[in-house]
This record gives structure tokens, sequence and C-alpha cells, in this order.
């Protein structure tokens, strides 16, 4: 896998942390930069320990699954893409807390890297250098989160939808790239 490829797929899994940022970013009266870099590291962190666990896990069913990766990765790529997509499109509001609770931040990294965990087994099948890797998507997950928290304080949740739809897309597009370069090349 090229550093384009890791880079885009880097950026898709940021989506939900730099939207779940923008929210954090909202819900804040005056931002601190130690506040948006504490919501980063939470979230940069968590997204690059997530694929690290997966590929962990994906190297120990490896060798029985070999014949069928590439239809794993592109299931797995399309229900994560899929369900960023739907929560894009969700009408439904919701509800920003300023917290910085180590609780609360737990949870919220937790649930915006559950879709790393599932890319780090796919990481697993195509043979992926897995330490430049999660150095990237945690990296670029951290800036982003960054850069959520600073453009919710000064935009607010527009953005939130179009972060998570643009995210799901890009991981729709990486899972049928490796279902095709399988199949046909």
């Amino acid at each position: 896998m090229s550093v384009w490829e890791l880079l885009i797929i880097a950026v898709g899994l940021s989506m939900d942390a730099f939207a779940v940022s923008i929210c954090k970013g909202l819900s804040v009266q005056k931002i601190h930069l130690r506040y948006a870099f504490i919501v980063g590291l939470y979230f940069g962190g968590f997204q690059a320990f997530m694929p690290a666990l997966g590929y962990f896990l994906g190297t120990c069913f490896q060798d029985a699954i070999t014949a069928y990766d590439h239809w794993i990765a592109f299931i797995l790529l399309g229900i994560i893409g899929i369900n960023m997509i739907r929560e894009a499109l969700n009408k439904e509001e919701e509800s920003c807390d300023a917290s910085l609770a180590m609780g609360s931040m737990l949870l919220l990294a937790i649930a915006t890297s559950i879709d790393a965990l599932a890319v780090g087994v796919t990481f697993a099948f195509l043979q992926v250098q897995i330490l430049p890797a999660i150095s990237l998507i945690g990296l670029i997950t951290f800036i982003l989160s960054v850069i959520g928290v600073k453009t919710g304080a000064i935009f607010g949740c527009r953005y939130k939808s179009r972060a998570e739809l643009t995210g799901g897309c890009i991981l729709l597009l990486m899972g049928t790239k490796i279902l095709i370069e399988h199949l046909f090349f």
C-alpha cells in the first residue's frame, strides 16, 4: 500500500474524530490550545492504537483466510463507509459536551476509533507495514482533531455531517479499489 493510499485512509478514518472535535469546539466558551491538544491526543492516540490491535488480531487469523482477504477488506471498509454516510445523512441532533473528563473522552475516543480496529484487520491481510501506518493515522487524526476543535469554536456544527460523509465515501472507494485490484490485476 502506497503512502498516498495510507494518507487517504488516515483522513477517512479521522473524519469521525474530526466531527466530534467540531462538537467539542462548539461547546466551549473560550477555546484554549491546551483543550484542543487534549482532544487531539485522545482521538489521535486511539486512532493509532485500534488499527495496531486489529492488525495483531488479523495476523493471528491471516493464514486461515488468505484466499478471502480482499473480500474481507472490501466488506469491512464498505460497512464502515456506509455507516459513516448513514450517520452523516441522519438528521438527528447530537448533543455537544465540553467535558474533558477521562471517562467521557475515553468513550468518545473508543467510539470514534472502532472502525480503525477493522481497518487494522484489513492491514494484516494486505501486509501493510503497521508502524508507519498507525503513526500516520494517529498524526493525521491528532492534527484534524485540533483543527476540528478550533473550527467548531469558530463555525459550529454545520460541517460535521459533511466530514462524516466525506470519510464514508473515502473508505467505500478504498474498499472497492482493493477488491478490484485483487480480482483483476
